[in-house]
C-alpha cells in the first residue's frame, strides 16, 4: 500500500518544459529558462490531491542515463537509488524520438512510470501531431500530453500520477539488460539499440506535415544564426537592450537617490536623538548610509531592465543561437561554447554570469569561464562608461547623441569580448591546459516569451539576489570609505595620503592617484567609483553626487582630465579587478583563494598593460 507521501522524481532531456511542469504541480515558482542545461541542481516541491501529499523532486536534464557530465551523473544515480517511489518522464513533443530513447532506459531502470508528452502547443504550430493512445500501448506506461506553459493537461496530468501511485499495474517487459555503471564496451550498443526501437515507435506515434514543421524557426535561424547575419543581428540585439538599460534607467535612478538620499538626515536626526557620538551619526549616516544608498539608486534600475530584457531572450529560445554564433571563437580560445551565455550573463551582473558557469560541464573550461567573466563590463560599469563618452566622445543631447553613445558603448563591449577570447586562450595555454570537451547543443524552438512571469523572476531571481549581495558589501565598506575621508595624520585626510601612494603609478597609466583609490573604494560596488573621485578632487568627507555632466566635466578638466585621461579611464573601467560581490561569487563557486586572486589579478594586469601603453602613445602623438 502506497504512503501518504509519494517522492516522485521529474525527468526528460534539457529543455521540454521539465521545470515548468515542476512549477505549474507544485506553484513553487522556481526560475525557468528556454535554453539547455539550466537545472543544474535537484530542487524538491510539494503538492496536494486528492488529500495526499506528493514530493516532486525536479532532477537535472539529461539525455540517457549513461552519463556525460557531472549532472547526468546526478539524475542516474537518483535513479538507481530506489528514493523515489515513480517516475515522470517529460517529453517534448516536437522531437519525440530523442525524447523517447531515454523514456525507454528509465521503462527498464525505475517502475511505476507516467509519461507527460510536453509542448503539444508547439507541436501543433509544426504540424506535428501525436497519437497518445500509441505511445501507451507501445510504451506500456501511462501517457498524458500538455502544454504547461498554458496550464493545458496539468488536471490529468495529476489523476494519471495518482492512478499510477495507487494502482501502478504491471511492469513492461524489459527489451535490453540494465548496466548501472559505465561499461565502456556496451554502451554505444545500447544506445543504438535505444534509439533504433523509439525511432519505431515515434514513427507509428507521430506524424508530421512537413511543409508546415519548422517552417518559422527555420526562416528566423536563417537571419540569427547564419554566417553572413548572425554576428549582426546579434550585435545589433544587444545595443538595442544596451541602449533601452541606459535610456530607461536614468530617470528612475534620479528618483530613487533622491528618495533614499531624503532620508539621510531624518536617519541623522533619529540617530541625535538617540544621543549617539557625532563620529558615530557620521560614520553611519555619511559612510555607511549614504554608501548603500548610491549603490541601490544607481545599481537597482538598470538591473531592473537589463534582466527581464536578458530573460526575455532567454525564454523566448534565442540565448543557444548566441552559443551557436560564437561557439566557434571560444572552441579556437580553448573555451567551451555555453561560456557565450556566461558571458552575456556577465553584461547584467559578473557575479550572476560566474554562477551561470555551472551549465559548462567540464571543470577546466567552467574554470576558464569564471576567471574571464570579469572582463565583461557589468551593469555597475556601464554608468561610468557612459558617462565618460557622453562628457568626452560624444556630444549634445536627443536621439542621435543616446543612439551614437550606445553604438560607441558597444564598441567598448566589442573589445571586451575580443579580451574574454584572448583571456580563455592564455589560460587555456597555461595554467588550465587541456583538452577541449565536446557538447551537444541543442537549439529550441521559438516561443513567445510569458512576459509576465519573466518579470516577476528575474526580479525575484536575479536582481533582488545580486543586488542583496552587493548591499552586504557595500555596507562595511562605506564605514572604511568615511574612515578613510575623516581621519586624518599630520592634518592630512588618510584619503589624500594614499592618493599621493598612488600617484606615480596613476601617472604611469595616464591617471592619477586620486582615479586608482577610487577603483580601490569602489571594490564593493563599481557604481561609487565616479563619487569617489568627486570626493577625493572636492575634498568632501562623504560620497559627493553631480548635478549634470558637464558640472562633472567642468569638476574633471579643472583637475587635468584630457581626451587621453578619459580613454585610459575608459579602458581601466572595462577591465579591472572584479568587485566585491563577485570576488565573493567566486570563492563561493572554485572554493579556491588561488582561482580568486588570479581572477583578480588577470583583469586588472590586461587593464594596467593597455592604459600604460595607451598613454605612451598619446605622450608620442
Amino acid at each position: 500500500m502506497p504512503g501518504e507521501n509519494q517522492v516522485i522524481a521529474l525527468v526528460g532531456n534539457p529543455n521540454v518544459g521539465k521545470s515548468t511542469v515542476f512549477n505549474a504541480l507544485t506553484n513553487l515558482r522556481q526560475h525557468t529558462g528556454n535554453w539547455p542545461g539550466k537545472t543544474v541542481e535537484t530542487a524538491r516541491g510539494t503538492y496536494t490531491y486528492h488529500n495526499r501529499t506528493y514530493t516532486l523532486v525536479d532532477l537535472p536534464g539529461t539525455y540517457s542515463l549513461h552519463p556525460g557530465s557531472a549532472e547526468e551523473e546526478v539524475t542516474r544515480d537518483y535513479l538507481l537509488s530506489g528514493e523515489a517511489d515513480m517516475t515522470l518522464v517529460v517529453a517534448d513533443a516536437t522531437c519525440l524520438e530523442r525524447n523517447l530513447a531515454l523514456t525507454l532506459q528509465i521503462l527498464e531502470t525505475a517502475w511505476p512510470v507516467v509519461l507527460c508528452v510536453n509542448l503539444l502547443d508547439e507541436a501543433e504550430k509544426k504540424g506535428i501531431r501525436v497519437d497518445l493512445e500509441i505511445l501507451e500501448r507501445e510504451l506500456g506506461c501511462p501517457v498524458v500530453g500538455a502544454a504547461a506553459r498554458g496550464g493545458q493537461g496539468l488536471g490529468a496530468l495529476r489523476q494519471a500520477v495518482e492512478d499510477a501511485a495507487l494502482r501502478p499495474g504491471p511492469r513492461p517487459e524489459r527489451a535490453l539488460p540494465v548496466c548501472a555503471g559505465d561499461c565502456a564496451n556496451c554502451a554505444e550498443g545500447r544506445a543504438a539499440a535505444f534509439m533504433a526501437r523509439a525511432g519505431a515507435i515515434a514513427g507509428k506515434a507521430a506524424a508530421m506535415d512537413a511543409g508546415t514543421a519548422a517552417r518559422r524557426d527555420r526562416t528566423l535561424d536563417r537571419l540569427l544564426t547564419s554566417r553572413k547575419t548572425g554576428i549582426p543581428a546579434m550585435l545589433l540585439l544587444l545595443a538595442g537592450i544596451l541602449w533601452l538599460t541606459m535610456v530607461g534607467a536614468n530617470a528612475p535612478s534620479e528618483w530613487l537617490s533622491g528618495l533614499l538620499l531624503g532620508w539621510q538626515e531624518p536617519l541623522r536626526s533619529l540617530l541625535g536623538a538617540l544621543h549617539a557620538p557625532w563620529w558615530l551619526e557620521s560614520a553611519l549616516t555619511d559612510g555607511v548610509y549614504r554608501t548603500v544608498a548610491w549603490v541601490v539608486s544607481v545599481m537597482l534600475p538598470p538591473m531592473a531592465i537589463f534582466f527581464p530584457l536578458f530573460t526575455l531572450l532567454e525564454d523566448a529560445g534565442y540565448l543557444p543561437r548566441v552559443a551557436f554564433n560564437l561557439d566557434h571563437f571560444f572552441r579556437k580560445a580553448g573555451a567551451h561554447g555555453r561560456q557565450s551565455l556566461t558571458m552575456c550573463m556577465g553584461l547584467g551582473c559578473n557575479a550572476c554570469g560566474v554562477m551561470g558557469c555551472r551549465i559548462i560541464q567540464s571543470p577546466r573550461e567552467r574554470l576558464i569561464a569564471i576567471l574571464t567573466n570579469a572582463f565583461i563590463p557589468c551593469n555597475g560599469r556601464l554608468p561610468t562608461l557612459t558617462a565618460l563618452i557622453a562628457m568626452f566622445f560624444v556630444t549634445g543631447s536627443g536621439l542621435f547623441s543616446s543612439l551614437a553613445s550606445a553604438a560607441m558603448l558597444m564598441g567598448a563591449i566589442v573589445l571586451a569580448v575580443a579580451m574574454t577570447l584572448w583571456a580563455s586562450r592564455f589560460l587555456a595555454a597555461t595554467a588550465l591546459r587541456g583538452e577541449n570537451s565536446s557538447f551537444s547543443l541543442e537549439l529550441p524552438p521559438y516561443r513567445a516569451p510569458q512576459v509576465g512571469q519573466v518579470l516577476v523572476r528575474s526580479i525575484l531571481d536575479r536582481t533582488l539576489f545580486v543586488l542583496g549581495r552587493a548591499v552586504a558589501v557595500a555596507a562595511p565598506a562605506g564605514l572604511l570609505i568615511w574612515i578613510a575621508a575623516n581621519v586624518t595624520a599630520g592634518g592630512v585626510s588618510i584619503l589624500v595620503l594614499l592618493a599621493d601612494f598612488f600617484e606615480p603609478l596613476g601617472s604611469l597609466m595616464g591617471l592619477d592617484g586620486f582615479i586608482l583609490l577610487a577603483f580601490l573604494l569602489g571594490f564593493p560596488a563599481n557604481e561609487i567609483v565616479v563619487p569617489c573621485i568627486l570626493m577625493g578632487y572636492l575634498s568632501a568627507g562623504t560620497l559627493t553626487d553631480y548635478a549634470s555632466l558637464s558640472q562633472l566635466h567642468g569638476v574633471l578638466a579643472a583637475h587635468g582630465w584630457t581626451s587621453g585621461t578619459a580613454v585610459c579611464a575608459l579602458i581601466f573601467t572595462l577591465f579591472h579587478f572584479p568587485c566585491g560581490t563577485t570576488c565573493f561569487t567566486i570563492w563561493k563557486e572554485t572554493k579556491s583563494l588561488k582561482w580568486t586572486a588570479l581572477a583578480v589579478a588577470l583583469p586588472t594586469a590586461v587593464g594596467m598593460g593597455l592604459c600604460i601603453l595607451v598613454h605612451g602613445l598619446c605622450l608620442l602623438l
